[in-house]
């Protein structure tokens, strides 16, 4: 029921049609990595040639950030090729590379492409593919793009082969001792839809997807740990080797100013998950529910000031310092393998535990963050090659899973605090590093845009 009307309105809804005529794509003879862009970094506001009630809620990438060419031609300005270095007892010396395009096909950044790849020595492996296409794009006039950050198609394919996956059992009170590992062969294949409702920009966004996985579970890796399939039989062998096709479906209102970096607004989301009968197995499902709120402060490291909050609309990307909180509820109904189940620690989720500490078919979390601009108007590596933020971000979170929802308020809680640090290409892409110490362990976890 709830798919299909999704299905509904987003087939209903159209784009806002541009107000004038496209604008050629003619590239400058010479390009100027300037363009439309002070020497600082700063980028002034660029009013919008179309009608739209949410300004703030499209991205301007000036022409300078636009530049042509091949992905070496681009390197660190649009594409990036970094490599992957990493050892670890169990799993040896490994190495890879990560590729990432955001103008692949030289679509004037309306298309992405990533590409991971890594192998050890001991024949851990992970190969994965993402491509993105932004489906509300416009050119302005004098040079430059306008893009709508939620209504977009993305496809994406990776298979992997984890040696050290930890599992320490189901509930809230399994403690460091429990822990055992396996190894995880997972192969996966998703698409999905994202629409804003009733147009580009505005309050509401629909998403419907699908998505297979499979996974083949064999003896763990990880020295003087026990195997998870000595110590649960019964779980291992109901979870391996097991394909799941799940019907993703969301409804989110949304009244912040951005999708990927909020400074300001609140977000309210429903999520479906659900694995149906023709699947394989039984109909199941994971209802979730999501909240975030954002609040601009006044800068620590910087002179933004509360007149200064009111004209943000002045700058596409201003430093702004930022009070943050965003919780999330998950409840699951039928039977799924333990590696589907809500878990909590990683590197979005209780950050000072590690990935999936805490498993059961009910979920909460809570946290808040200070996220302050350091370095507010970045550094220049070269003219075309610049880090325009560098931030900080002190954070505490506290959580929970329990057998159903009714019981979490009578689990025990968890709690870690931390700070991270964070290095911003643009308003949209955002790298981070978080350090967090929980009551069990120190946590140390690298991601690409913010936990929430």
């Amino acid at each position: 029921m709830i798919v299909s009307a999704l299905v509904g309105l987003v087939l209903a809804a159209e784009p806002a049609p541009p107000a004038e005529p496209p604008v050629p794509l003619e590239p400058p003879a010479v390009h100027d990595p300037y363009q439309g862009m002070d020497r600082n970094g700063r980028i002034p506001a660029r009013p919008l040639p179309f009608a739209t009630d949410h300004p703030e809620r499209w991205r301007y990438v000036p022409e300078g950030r636009i530049k042509p060419g091949n992905l070496l031609d681009r390197l660190f300005v649009s594409s990036f090729v970094a490599p992957i270095v990493f050892y670890e007892e169990a799993v040896g010396g490994g190495g890879g590379v990560a590729i990432t395009d955001l103008d692949f096909r030289n679509q004037r950044r309306q298309e992405f492409l990533g590409a991971f790849a890594s192998r050890s020595t001991q024949g851990q492996e992970g190969y994965s593919v993402l491509w993105q296409r932004w489906l509300e794009h416009r050119n302005l006039p004098g040079g430059g793009i306008a893009q709508e950050e939620n209504t977009l198609v993305r496809v994406v394919g990776s298979y992997e082969r984890i040696l050290t996956r930890r599992f320490y059992g189901i509930g809230p009170d399994r403690g460091a001792g429990d822990e055992t590992s396996y190894t995880d062969e997972l192969g996966s294949a998703e698409t999905f839809l994202r629409r804003s409702l009733p147009a580009a920009g505005d309050d509401w966004t629909a998403q419907l997807g699908l998505k297979y996985e499979q996974h083949n579970l064999y003896r763990g890796k990880v020295r003087n740990r026990p195997s998870t399939d000595d110590v649960h039989p019964a779980l291992t062998s109901s979870g391996d080797g097991v394909g799941l096709w799940w019907v993703n479906a969301g409804l989110t209102y949304d009244r912040r100013d951005s999708r990927h970096n909020p400074y300001r607004g609140w977000m309210l989301s429903a999520r479906l998950r659900s694995v149906p009968a023709w699947s394989g197995g039984e109909a199941a499902a994971i209802g979730s529910v999501e909240a975030t709120w954002q609040l601009p402060v006044p800068g620590l490291l910087h002179d933004s000031g509360a007149a200064d909050l009111a004209r943000l609309g002045a700058e596409e990307n201003p430093p702004t310092d930022v009070l943050a909180i965003g919780g999330q509820l998950h409840q699951t109904w039928g039977r799924l393998p333990y590696w589907a189940l809500p878990s909590l620690g990683g590197s979005d989720t209780l950050r000072g535990f590690i990935g999936d500490r805490f498993t059961d078919r009910a979920a909460w979390h809570l946290g808040a963050e200070w996220r302050i601009c350091a370095i507010p108007r970045g550094f220049a590596i070269t003219d075309s090659i610049r880090v325009e933020r560098i931030g900080v971000a002190p954070f505490a979170e506290i959580g929970t899973v329990a057998e159903r929802t009714a019981r979490l308020p009578r689990s025990r809680h968890h709690w870690d605090v931390g700070l991270g640090f964070r290095a911003s290409l643009e308003r949209t892409a955002q790298f981070r590093f978080d350090i967090a110490r929980s009551p069990e362990q120190w946590g140390f976890n690298a991601a690409f845009g913010l936990p929430f």
